[in-house]
Protein backbone atom coordinates (compact mmCIF):
# COMPACT_ATOMS: atom_id res chain seq x y z
CA UNK A 1 0.00 0.00 0.00
CA UNK A 2 1.35 3.34 -0.67
CA UNK A 3 0.46 6.69 0.74
CA UNK A 4 -0.52 7.29 4.66
CA UNK A 5 -2.92 5.53 6.55
CA UNK A 6 -6.73 7.21 6.72
CA UNK A 7 -6.25 9.57 9.13
CA UNK A 8 -9.17 11.87 10.72
CA UNK A 9 -9.42 15.33 9.25
CA UNK A 10 -8.10 18.07 11.40
CA UNK A 11 -9.72 18.88 14.29
CA UNK A 12 -11.15 15.76 15.24
CA UNK A 13 -9.52 13.04 16.89
CA UNK A 14 -9.11 9.14 16.53
CA UNK A 15 -12.18 8.48 18.11
CA UNK A 16 -14.49 10.53 16.04
CA UNK A 17 -14.20 7.67 13.76
CA UNK A 18 -17.57 7.04 12.60
CA UNK A 19 -16.57 4.25 10.19
CA UNK A 20 -13.59 2.24 9.54
CA UNK A 21 -13.05 -0.66 6.71
CA UNK A 22 -9.64 -2.20 7.49
CA UNK A 23 -7.90 -4.51 4.93
CA UNK A 24 -10.88 -5.42 2.33
CA UNK A 25 -10.24 -7.76 0.05
CA UNK A 26 -12.62 -8.37 -2.55
CA UNK A 27 -12.17 -11.09 -5.83
CA UNK A 28 -14.56 -12.04 -8.52
CA UNK A 29 -13.15 -14.69 -11.43
CA UNK A 30 -10.50 -13.36 -13.30
CA UNK A 31 -10.24 -10.02 -11.29
CA UNK A 32 -9.14 -8.99 -7.95
CA UNK A 33 -11.09 -5.75 -7.33
CA UNK A 34 -9.72 -4.95 -4.03
CA UNK A 35 -6.24 -5.36 -2.24
CA UNK A 36 -6.20 -4.40 1.52
CA UNK A 37 -7.88 -1.48 1.47
CA UNK A 38 -8.69 0.98 4.56
CA UNK A 39 -11.10 3.81 4.89
CA UNK A 40 -12.06 5.86 7.42
CA UNK A 41 -14.89 8.49 7.69
CA UNK A 42 -15.24 10.75 10.47
CA UNK A 43 -18.20 12.31 12.45
CA UNK A 44 -19.63 15.33 10.44
CA UNK A 45 -16.98 14.84 7.69
CA UNK A 46 -17.05 14.74 3.70
CA UNK A 47 -14.84 12.58 2.76
CA UNK A 48 -14.46 12.41 -0.87
CA UNK A 49 -13.30 9.16 -2.83
CA UNK A 50 -12.01 9.33 -6.39
CA UNK A 51 -10.11 7.23 -8.24
CA UNK A 52 -10.22 5.82 -12.44
CA UNK A 53 -12.86 3.96 -13.88
CA UNK A 54 -12.55 0.27 -12.39
CA UNK A 55 -10.02 1.48 -9.51
CA UNK A 56 -12.45 -0.22 -7.23
CA UNK A 57 -14.57 2.90 -5.76
CA UNK A 58 -18.06 1.09 -6.81
CA UNK A 59 -16.78 -2.87 -5.40
CA UNK A 60 -15.85 -0.65 -1.95
CA UNK A 61 -19.20 0.69 -1.77
CA UNK A 62 -21.06 -2.22 -2.66
CA UNK A 63 -19.67 -4.15 0.16
CA UNK A 64 -19.87 -1.26 2.52
CA UNK A 65 -23.76 -1.44 1.78
CA UNK A 66 -24.27 -5.32 2.03
CA UNK A 67 -24.26 -5.83 -2.14
CA UNK A 68 -21.05 -7.80 -1.90
CA UNK A 69 -19.24 -9.90 1.04
CA UNK A 70 -15.70 -8.91 1.54
CA UNK A 71 -12.58 -11.78 1.15
CA UNK A 72 -10.75 -10.47 3.74
CA UNK A 73 -11.75 -7.67 6.02
CA UNK A 74 -13.29 -6.16 8.76
CA UNK A 75 -15.91 -2.73 9.29
CA UNK A 76 -16.20 -1.51 12.33
CA UNK A 77 -19.27 1.62 12.87
CA UNK A 78 -18.59 3.73 15.97
CA UNK A 79 -16.00 1.50 17.49
CA UNK A 80 -18.15 -1.89 17.49
CA UNK A 81 -17.21 -4.63 14.94
CA UNK A 82 -20.38 -4.57 12.00
CA UNK A 83 -21.09 -7.49 10.10
CA UNK A 84 -22.85 -6.69 7.16
CA UNK A 85 -23.60 -9.37 4.81
CA UNK A 86 -26.84 -7.74 3.16
CA UNK A 87 -28.66 -4.38 2.22
CA UNK A 88 -30.64 -5.28 5.36
CA UNK A 89 -27.93 -5.08 7.42
CA UNK A 90 -26.41 -1.95 5.81
CA UNK A 91 -29.78 -0.45 6.58
CA UNK A 92 -29.99 -1.42 10.23
CA UNK A 93 -26.26 -0.38 10.33
CA UNK A 94 -27.20 3.54 9.34
CA UNK A 95 -25.57 3.14 5.87
CA UNK A 96 -27.43 4.75 3.35
CA UNK A 97 -26.01 4.49 -0.63
CA UNK A 98 -27.55 6.83 -3.05
CA UNK A 99 -26.63 5.69 -6.66
CA UNK A 100 -26.47 8.11 -9.64
CA UNK A 101 -29.18 5.85 -11.16
CA UNK A 102 -31.58 6.33 -8.23
CA UNK A 103 -33.18 3.62 -6.93
CA UNK A 104 -37.26 4.75 -6.73
CA UNK A 105 -40.64 3.58 -8.55
CA UNK A 106 -41.58 6.27 -11.33
CA UNK A 107 -45.32 5.60 -10.13
CA UNK A 108 -45.39 5.77 -6.91
CA UNK A 109 -45.55 9.31 -4.68
CA UNK A 110 -42.24 10.82 -2.96
CA UNK A 111 -43.55 9.77 0.37
CA UNK A 112 -44.89 6.32 -0.84
CA UNK A 113 -40.92 5.67 -2.18
CA UNK A 114 -39.53 6.98 0.76
CA UNK A 115 -41.16 4.47 3.34
CA UNK A 116 -41.40 1.57 0.84
CA UNK A 117 -41.53 -1.51 2.51
CA UNK A 118 -42.24 0.01 5.79
CA UNK A 119 -45.82 1.38 5.39
CA UNK A 120 -47.08 2.83 8.71
CA UNK A 121 -50.52 1.09 9.56
CA UNK A 122 -53.03 0.56 12.15
CA UNK A 123 -55.32 -1.48 12.39
CA UNK A 124 -54.57 -2.55 9.12
CA UNK A 125 -54.71 0.40 7.45
CA UNK A 126 -52.09 2.58 5.88
CA UNK A 127 -51.93 5.93 8.05
CA UNK A 128 -51.20 8.11 4.96
CA UNK A 129 -51.77 11.20 6.98
CA UNK A 130 -48.68 10.26 9.34
CA UNK A 131 -46.26 9.78 6.25
CA UNK A 132 -46.88 12.94 4.30
CA UNK A 133 -46.15 14.50 7.84
CA UNK A 134 -42.73 12.93 8.20
CA UNK A 135 -42.54 13.42 4.83
CA UNK A 136 -42.79 17.08 4.98
CA UNK A 137 -40.43 16.71 8.43
CA UNK A 138 -37.52 15.34 6.11
CA UNK A 139 -37.79 17.56 3.57
CA UNK A 140 -37.53 20.99 5.85
CA UNK A 141 -34.97 19.16 7.56
CA UNK A 142 -32.80 18.94 4.00
CA UNK A 143 -34.76 22.43 3.43
CA UNK A 144 -36.37 21.51 0.22
CA UNK A 145 -39.99 21.44 -0.50
CA UNK A 146 -41.35 19.02 -2.63
CA UNK A 147 -44.95 17.50 -2.67
CA UNK A 148 -44.97 13.93 -1.04
CA UNK A 149 -47.91 13.02 -2.83
CA UNK A 150 -46.64 14.05 -6.08
CA UNK A 151 -45.29 11.04 -8.04
CA UNK A 152 -41.26 10.50 -8.70
CA UNK A 153 -42.24 10.56 -12.86
CA UNK A 154 -42.78 13.90 -12.43
CA UNK A 155 -40.17 15.44 -10.22
CA UNK A 156 -36.67 16.70 -11.96
CA UNK A 157 -33.93 14.89 -11.46
CA UNK A 158 -32.70 17.56 -8.36
CA UNK A 159 -36.30 16.77 -6.76
CA UNK A 160 -35.86 12.93 -6.68
CA UNK A 161 -32.26 13.06 -5.14
CA UNK A 162 -34.14 15.07 -2.46
CA UNK A 163 -36.29 12.04 -1.90
CA UNK A 164 -33.53 9.88 -1.85
CA UNK A 165 -31.51 12.06 0.68
CA UNK A 166 -35.23 11.61 2.52
CA UNK A 167 -35.40 8.20 2.53
CA UNK A 168 -31.76 7.76 3.95
CA UNK A 169 -32.29 10.46 6.46
CA UNK A 170 -35.83 8.40 7.48
CA UNK A 171 -33.81 5.44 7.96
CA UNK A 172 -31.60 7.21 10.49
CA UNK A 173 -28.56 6.59 8.18
CA UNK A 174 -25.59 8.38 9.51
CA UNK A 175 -23.19 7.45 7.07
CA UNK A 176 -24.45 8.86 3.60
CA UNK A 177 -22.60 7.22 0.02
CA UNK A 178 -23.35 9.82 -2.66
CA UNK A 179 -22.45 8.53 -5.88
CA UNK A 180 -22.14 11.19 -8.48
CA UNK A 181 -24.55 12.97 -7.69
CA UNK A 182 -23.83 16.10 -9.77
CA UNK A 183 -23.67 14.19 -13.06
CA UNK A 184 -27.39 15.46 -14.16
CA UNK A 185 -27.72 18.78 -11.85
CA UNK A 186 -27.92 22.26 -13.41
CA UNK A 187 -25.26 25.01 -11.90
CA UNK A 188 -27.54 26.24 -9.19
CA UNK A 189 -29.06 22.50 -8.23
CA UNK A 190 -25.15 21.65 -7.82
CA UNK A 191 -25.20 24.56 -5.46
CA UNK A 192 -28.23 23.58 -3.23
CA UNK A 193 -27.16 20.14 -3.45
CA UNK A 194 -23.46 21.38 -1.42
CA UNK A 195 -25.61 23.06 0.95
CA UNK A 196 -27.49 20.17 1.98
CA UNK A 197 -24.63 18.17 2.15
CA UNK A 198 -23.20 20.74 4.33
CA UNK A 199 -26.15 20.65 6.84
CA UNK A 200 -25.85 16.88 7.43
CA UNK A 201 -21.76 17.40 7.51
CA UNK A 202 -23.46 19.57 10.55
CA UNK A 203 -26.03 16.93 11.84
CA UNK A 204 -23.08 14.73 12.58
CA UNK A 205 -23.87 12.76 9.46
CA UNK A 206 -20.67 11.11 7.48
CA UNK A 207 -20.61 11.85 3.86
CA UNK A 208 -18.04 9.93 1.41
CA UNK A 209 -18.96 11.63 -2.30
CA UNK A 210 -17.78 9.81 -4.85
CA UNK A 211 -17.21 12.20 -7.82
CA UNK A 212 -15.11 12.69 -11.27
CA UNK A 213 -15.49 16.55 -10.98
CA UNK A 214 -12.36 17.47 -9.41
CA UNK A 215 -13.92 21.32 -8.73
CA UNK A 216 -16.39 19.80 -6.84
CA UNK A 217 -13.83 17.92 -4.58
CA UNK A 218 -11.53 21.00 -3.60
CA UNK A 219 -15.23 22.77 -3.01
CA UNK A 220 -16.92 20.06 -0.62
CA UNK A 221 -14.31 17.53 0.78
CA UNK A 222 -12.65 17.74 4.10
CA UNK A 223 -10.48 15.16 3.16
CA UNK A 224 -10.01 13.02 -0.11
CA UNK A 225 -8.99 9.36 -0.75
CA UNK A 226 -7.07 8.13 -3.58
CA UNK A 227 -7.89 4.58 -5.00
CA UNK A 228 -6.10 3.21 -8.70
CA UNK A 229 -6.13 -0.34 -9.68
CA UNK A 230 -8.30 -1.94 -6.55
CA UNK A 231 -5.61 -0.46 -4.11
CA UNK A 232 -5.72 2.43 -1.44
CA UNK A 233 -3.07 5.13 -2.74
CA UNK A 234 -3.47 7.91 -0.26
CA UNK A 235 -5.82 9.71 1.77
CA UNK A 236 -4.99 13.64 2.42
CA UNK A 237 -6.83 16.88 3.77
CA UNK A 238 -7.83 18.80 1.00
CA UNK A 239 -5.83 21.71 2.12
CA UNK A 240 -2.95 19.16 1.77
CA UNK A 241 -3.65 18.78 -2.30
CA UNK A 242 -3.33 20.26 -5.72
CA UNK A 243 -5.28 19.46 -8.80
CA UNK A 244 -2.08 18.30 -10.74
CA UNK A 245 -0.71 15.92 -7.73
CA UNK A 246 -4.59 14.46 -7.43
CA UNK A 247 -4.10 13.81 -10.84
CA UNK A 248 -1.07 12.23 -10.74
CA UNK A 249 -2.06 10.27 -7.66
CA UNK A 250 -5.22 8.98 -9.54
CA UNK A 251 -3.55 8.15 -12.48
CA UNK A 252 -0.27 6.65 -11.63
CA UNK A 253 1.47 9.42 -14.16
CA UNK A 254 2.34 12.90 -14.60
CA UNK A 255 -0.06 14.73 -16.95
CA UNK A 256 1.15 17.85 -18.02
CA UNK A 257 -2.46 19.27 -19.25
CA UNK A 258 -5.75 18.11 -18.63
CA UNK A 259 -6.52 19.47 -21.70
CA UNK A 260 -4.15 18.22 -24.41
CA UNK A 261 -5.27 19.93 -27.40
CA UNK A 262 -3.18 20.02 -30.21
CA UNK A 263 -4.23 22.10 -33.46
CA UNK A 264 -5.19 20.91 -36.46
CA UNK A 265 -4.98 22.64 -40.36
CA UNK A 266 -8.52 23.41 -40.45
CA UNK A 267 -9.80 23.18 -43.64
CA UNK A 268 -13.19 24.02 -45.73
CA UNK A 269 -16.61 23.16 -44.35
CA UNK A 270 -17.92 19.62 -43.65
CA UNK A 271 -21.25 19.78 -42.01
CA UNK A 272 -23.64 22.66 -42.47
CA UNK A 273 -27.01 22.58 -40.80
CA UNK A 274 -29.32 25.42 -42.25
CA UNK A 275 -32.29 26.45 -40.53
CA UNK A 276 -32.77 23.06 -38.40
CA UNK A 277 -36.02 23.26 -36.43
CA UNK A 278 -37.99 21.16 -34.64
CA UNK A 279 -40.88 22.65 -32.31
CA UNK A 280 -39.75 24.65 -29.46
CA UNK A 281 -36.52 22.51 -28.74
CA UNK A 282 -34.59 23.52 -31.36
CA UNK A 283 -35.67 26.81 -33.50
CA UNK A 284 -33.82 28.14 -36.98
CA UNK A 285 -30.61 26.71 -35.89
CA UNK A 286 -27.89 27.11 -38.19
CA UNK A 287 -24.01 26.47 -38.10
CA UNK A 288 -21.48 24.48 -39.92
CA UNK A 289 -17.98 22.53 -39.12
CA UNK A 290 -15.03 22.73 -40.80
CA UNK A 291 -12.41 19.98 -41.72
CA UNK A 292 -10.06 19.19 -38.65
CA UNK A 293 -11.87 21.71 -36.38
CA UNK A 294 -13.80 20.89 -33.08
CA UNK A 295 -16.93 22.99 -32.17
CA UNK A 296 -18.00 23.24 -29.00
CA UNK A 297 -22.17 23.48 -28.33
CA UNK A 298 -22.86 24.54 -25.21
CA UNK A 299 -25.17 25.97 -23.15
CA UNK A 300 -27.61 24.97 -20.04
CA UNK A 301 -29.21 21.93 -19.45
CA UNK A 302 -32.71 21.82 -21.48
CA UNK A 303 -31.22 24.83 -24.39
CA UNK A 304 -31.63 22.30 -26.83
CA UNK A 305 -28.39 20.69 -27.65
CA UNK A 306 -29.19 17.20 -27.29
CA UNK A 307 -32.39 17.78 -29.82
CA UNK A 308 -30.16 19.45 -32.26
CA UNK A 309 -27.93 16.27 -32.29
CA UNK A 310 -30.52 14.07 -32.66
CA UNK A 311 -32.02 15.72 -35.80
CA UNK A 312 -28.48 15.89 -37.40
CA UNK A 313 -28.09 11.76 -36.53
CA UNK A 314 -31.97 11.34 -37.82
CA UNK A 315 -33.13 10.09 -34.18
CA UNK A 316 -35.89 12.67 -34.53
CA UNK A 317 -37.77 14.48 -37.44
CA UNK A 318 -37.31 17.70 -38.62
CA UNK A 319 -40.12 20.06 -38.96
CA UNK A 320 -37.80 22.21 -41.21
CA UNK A 321 -34.30 22.86 -42.11
CA UNK A 322 -31.50 21.09 -43.93
CA UNK A 323 -28.13 19.17 -44.04
CA UNK A 324 -25.23 18.99 -45.94
CA UNK A 325 -22.12 17.19 -46.08
CA UNK A 326 -19.14 17.67 -47.94
CA UNK A 327 -21.30 20.17 -50.42
CA UNK A 328 -23.98 17.47 -50.56
CA UNK A 329 -27.45 17.73 -49.46
CA UNK A 330 -28.64 14.69 -47.39
CA UNK A 331 -31.85 13.25 -46.37
CA UNK A 332 -31.77 11.92 -43.23
CA UNK A 333 -34.60 10.06 -42.10
CA UNK A 334 -33.42 7.68 -39.52
CA UNK A 335 -29.88 6.87 -38.27
CA UNK A 336 -29.07 4.31 -40.18
CA UNK A 337 -28.87 7.41 -43.17
CA UNK A 338 -26.82 9.12 -41.11
CA UNK A 339 -24.53 6.18 -40.94
CA UNK A 340 -24.48 5.36 -44.56
CA UNK A 341 -23.45 9.07 -45.13
CA UNK A 342 -20.98 8.99 -42.33
CA UNK A 343 -22.55 10.81 -39.57
CA UNK A 344 -21.82 9.12 -35.82
CA UNK A 345 -23.62 10.25 -32.46
CA UNK A 346 -21.92 9.09 -29.16
CA UNK A 347 -25.37 9.64 -27.01
CA UNK A 348 -25.22 11.28 -24.36
CA UNK A 349 -26.96 8.34 -22.05
CA UNK A 350 -24.19 5.24 -23.39
CA UNK A 351 -25.95 3.05 -21.25
CA UNK A 352 -29.69 3.35 -22.73
CA UNK A 353 -29.15 4.38 -26.01
CA UNK A 354 -25.66 3.72 -26.86
CA UNK A 355 -25.04 0.40 -26.32
CA UNK A 356 -27.02 -2.75 -25.99
CA UNK A 357 -25.52 -3.88 -22.01
CA UNK A 358 -26.91 -7.07 -22.23
CA UNK A 359 -24.82 -8.22 -25.31
CA UNK A 360 -21.20 -8.68 -25.39
CA UNK A 361 -18.35 -5.69 -26.14
CA UNK A 362 -17.79 -7.54 -29.41
CA UNK A 363 -21.26 -7.63 -30.62
CA UNK A 364 -21.82 -4.27 -29.81
CA UNK A 365 -18.91 -3.41 -31.71
CA UNK A 366 -20.19 -5.57 -34.35
CA UNK A 367 -23.87 -3.98 -34.55
CA UNK A 368 -23.19 -0.84 -36.91
CA UNK A 369 -20.28 -2.73 -38.67
CA UNK A 370 -22.52 -5.33 -40.14
CA UNK A 371 -22.15 -4.43 -43.88
CA UNK A 372 -18.22 -4.94 -43.54
CA UNK A 373 -18.07 -7.56 -41.23
CA UNK A 374 -20.72 -9.57 -43.18
CA UNK A 375 -20.22 -12.03 -46.48
CA UNK A 376 -22.91 -13.86 -48.11
CA UNK A 377 -25.22 -13.29 -44.67
CA UNK A 378 -23.03 -14.68 -42.24
CA UNK A 379 -20.93 -12.66 -39.94
CA UNK A 380 -16.85 -13.08 -41.03
CA UNK A 381 -15.98 -13.72 -37.15
CA UNK A 382 -12.43 -14.14 -37.50
CA UNK A 383 -12.45 -10.66 -39.22
CA UNK A 384 -14.63 -9.28 -36.67
CA UNK A 385 -12.82 -10.50 -33.53
CA UNK A 386 -9.46 -8.97 -35.08
CA UNK A 387 -11.18 -5.55 -36.37
CA UNK A 388 -12.48 -5.62 -32.49
CA UNK A 389 -9.25 -6.52 -30.99
CA UNK A 390 -6.95 -3.63 -32.81
CA UNK A 391 -9.34 -0.91 -31.39
CA UNK A 392 -9.26 -2.43 -28.34
CA UNK A 393 -5.54 -2.39 -28.18
CA UNK A 394 -4.91 1.37 -29.81
CA UNK A 395 -7.73 3.01 -27.17
CA UNK A 396 -6.57 0.98 -24.49
CA UNK A 397 -10.08 -0.75 -23.26
CA UNK A 398 -10.14 -2.67 -20.32
CA UNK A 399 -11.65 -5.93 -20.29
CA UNK A 400 -11.02 -9.59 -19.79
CA UNK A 401 -12.28 -10.56 -23.18
CA UNK A 402 -14.24 -10.09 -26.68
CA UNK A 403 -17.58 -11.48 -24.80
CA UNK A 404 -17.72 -9.36 -22.14
CA UNK A 405 -21.06 -7.89 -21.44
CA UNK A 406 -21.25 -4.43 -21.58
CA UNK A 407 -23.12 -3.60 -18.63
CA UNK A 408 -20.05 -5.57 -16.69
CA UNK A 409 -17.86 -2.37 -17.91
CA UNK A 410 -17.15 0.92 -16.58
CA UNK A 411 -18.14 3.90 -17.98
CA UNK A 412 -15.00 5.12 -19.41
CA UNK A 413 -14.67 1.95 -20.69
CA UNK A 414 -18.21 1.80 -21.96
CA UNK A 415 -17.64 5.44 -23.96
CA UNK A 416 -14.39 3.35 -25.24
CA UNK A 417 -16.24 0.96 -26.64
CA UNK A 418 -19.24 3.34 -28.27
CA UNK A 419 -15.89 5.05 -29.64
CA UNK A 420 -14.60 2.22 -31.79
CA UNK A 421 -17.40 1.19 -33.06
CA UNK A 422 -18.15 4.30 -34.69
CA UNK A 423 -14.48 4.70 -35.52
CA UNK A 424 -14.99 1.18 -37.20
CA UNK A 425 -17.52 2.77 -39.68
CA UNK A 426 -15.67 5.00 -40.92
CA UNK A 427 -17.73 8.20 -40.10
CA UNK A 428 -16.61 11.56 -40.93
CA UNK A 429 -18.55 13.50 -38.69
CA UNK A 430 -18.01 12.88 -35.08
CA UNK A 431 -21.27 14.25 -32.79
CA UNK A 432 -19.40 13.60 -29.30
CA UNK A 433 -22.63 14.19 -26.65
CA UNK A 434 -21.15 14.61 -23.09
CA UNK A 435 -18.27 12.93 -24.18
CA UNK A 436 -16.79 12.78 -20.54
CA UNK A 437 -19.57 12.77 -18.04
CA UNK A 438 -19.22 10.38 -15.53
CA UNK A 439 -15.52 9.36 -16.79
CA UNK A 440 -12.29 9.37 -15.12
CA UNK A 441 -8.94 12.08 -15.81
CA UNK A 442 -7.07 9.65 -17.15
CA UNK A 443 -10.08 7.80 -19.41
CA UNK A 444 -11.00 11.72 -20.27
CA UNK A 445 -7.13 12.32 -21.25
CA UNK A 446 -7.16 9.36 -23.61
CA UNK A 447 -10.83 10.50 -25.34
CA UNK A 448 -9.38 14.28 -25.73
CA UNK A 449 -6.33 12.44 -27.58
CA UNK A 450 -8.87 10.59 -29.65
CA UNK A 451 -10.17 14.04 -30.64
CA UNK A 452 -6.90 15.33 -31.35
CA UNK A 453 -6.24 12.42 -33.86
CA UNK A 454 -9.36 12.39 -35.57
CA UNK A 455 -9.36 16.24 -36.28
CA UNK A 456 -5.91 15.64 -37.65
CA UNK A 457 -7.27 13.15 -40.14
CA UNK A 458 -9.63 16.07 -41.37
CA UNK A 459 -12.45 14.75 -39.53
CA UNK A 460 -15.42 17.11 -38.57
CA UNK A 461 -16.20 17.20 -34.65
CA UNK A 462 -19.04 18.78 -32.60
CA UNK A 463 -18.81 18.43 -29.29
CA UNK A 464 -21.59 18.78 -26.52
CA UNK A 465 -20.76 19.74 -23.24
CA UNK A 466 -21.83 20.78 -19.73
CA UNK A 467 -18.40 20.84 -18.78
CA UNK A 468 -16.93 25.09 -19.26
CA UNK A 469 -13.19 24.16 -18.70
CA UNK A 470 -13.32 20.80 -21.14
CA UNK A 471 -15.22 23.28 -24.00
CA UNK A 472 -12.59 25.90 -23.57
CA UNK A 473 -9.78 23.75 -23.71
CA UNK A 474 -10.58 20.88 -26.34
CA UNK A 475 -12.56 23.66 -29.01
CA UNK A 476 -11.87 25.51 -31.79
CA UNK A 477 -14.92 27.45 -31.79
CA UNK A 478 -17.74 28.09 -29.15
CA UNK A 479 -21.47 27.86 -29.87
CA UNK A 480 -23.93 28.81 -27.34
CA UNK A 481 -27.67 27.68 -27.00
CA UNK A 482 -30.49 29.45 -24.70
CA UNK A 483 -33.97 28.20 -25.47
CA UNK A 484 -33.81 26.43 -28.67
CA UNK A 485 -31.59 28.93 -30.23
CA UNK A 486 -27.70 29.61 -30.64
CA UNK A 487 -27.45 33.02 -29.18
CA UNK A 488 -23.84 33.58 -29.79
CA UNK A 489 -20.72 32.17 -31.28
CA UNK A 490 -17.10 32.35 -29.87
CA UNK A 491 -14.18 32.09 -32.40
CA UNK A 492 -11.67 33.49 -30.44
CA UNK A 493 -11.46 30.43 -27.25
CA UNK A 494 -8.24 31.26 -26.43
CA UNK A 495 -9.29 34.61 -25.16
CA UNK A 496 -12.69 33.45 -23.99
CA UNK A 497 -14.16 32.49 -20.35
CA UNK A 498 -16.59 30.71 -18.47
CA UNK A 499 -18.45 33.92 -17.71
CA UNK A 500 -18.64 35.07 -21.45
CA UNK A 501 -20.03 31.56 -22.17
CA UNK A 502 -22.34 31.78 -19.53
CA UNK A 503 -23.33 35.27 -20.17
CA UNK A 504 -24.57 33.76 -23.69
CA UNK A 505 -25.86 30.63 -22.27
CA UNK A 506 -28.94 32.72 -20.25
CA UNK A 507 -29.69 34.46 -23.04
Amino acid sequence: MIGSMSAPPTGLSTSAALLEMRGIDKSFPGVRALRGVDLTLCVGEVLALVGENGAGKSTLIKVLSGAHLPDHGTIRIDGEPARIASPIDAQRSGVAVIYQEFNLVPSLSARENIFLGRERSRAGFLRHRDEHRQAMALFDRVGVRVDPDAPCRTLTVAQQQIVEIAKALSLDARIIVMDEPSATLTGQEVERLFAIIRDLRSQSIGVIYISHRLDEIFDLADRVMVMRDGEHIATRPIGEVTRGGLIEMMVGRKIDSEFPKQPAPIGKDRLVVRNLSRGAKVRDVSFSVRSGEVVALTGLVGAGRSETARLIFGADRLDSGSIELDGRRLRIRNPRDAIRNGICLLTEDRKAQGLVLGLSVRENFALPNLPQLTWGGFVRQRRERDLFGRYVESLRIKIPHQEEPAKNLSGGNQQKVVLAKWLASRSEVVIFDEPTRGIDVGSKYEIYLLINELVAQGKAILMISSELPEVLGMADRILVMHEGRITGEIADVAAATQEQVMRLAVG
